[in-house]
């Protein structure tokens, strides 16, 4: 029997960097989101949402960060199959077509995904891009 070696995951203490600076950015528009990242698996690590963002933004933020976690792609490049003419990708079992939802790669490898809802697709997209940025 061969086991195989461990999958390099994000940490809980990484995991809450990219949530506050998610949600500094989000402040300094005026925004109100939800932040959520889950390991390469798509399993949850941490969840965080904005006083007044709406209800429905807790699960597509969660369901964001699973689909880029899964497809291993962001969730920009489904939506933007989906308007480009592919309606099966809408078929695909458990996974959301909107932008928002971005691998986390470090050292080449994906570590995790971040999944932002709350505002316009574009502007979750813009959020979890701003999550990403080095610095």
């Amino acid at each position: 029997m061969t086991l195989s070696r461990a999958v390099p995951t994000i940490t809980l203490e990484g995991a809450k960097h990219l949530a506050a600076k998610a949600e500094a950015e989000a402040l300094r528009r005026g925004w109100t989101i939800a932040v959520a990242v889950v390991n390469p698996d798509g399993g949850l690590i941490l969840f965080h949402m904005i006083d007044g963002t709406q209800p429905g933004s807790e699960q597509l933020a969660i369901l964001k960060a699973r689909t880029s976690s899964r497809m291993k792609r962001t969730t920009k490049v489904l939506e933007e199959g989906v308007a480009g003419g592919r309606p099966a990708l809408l078929s695909l079992p458990g996974l959301v077509m909107l932008e928002g939802g971005v691998p986390i790669i470090e050292d080449g490898v994906m570590i995790g995904a971040v999944g932002i809802s709350g505002m316009s697709s574009h502007q979750d997209g813009e959020i979890a891009a701003a999550a990403l940025a080095e610095g």
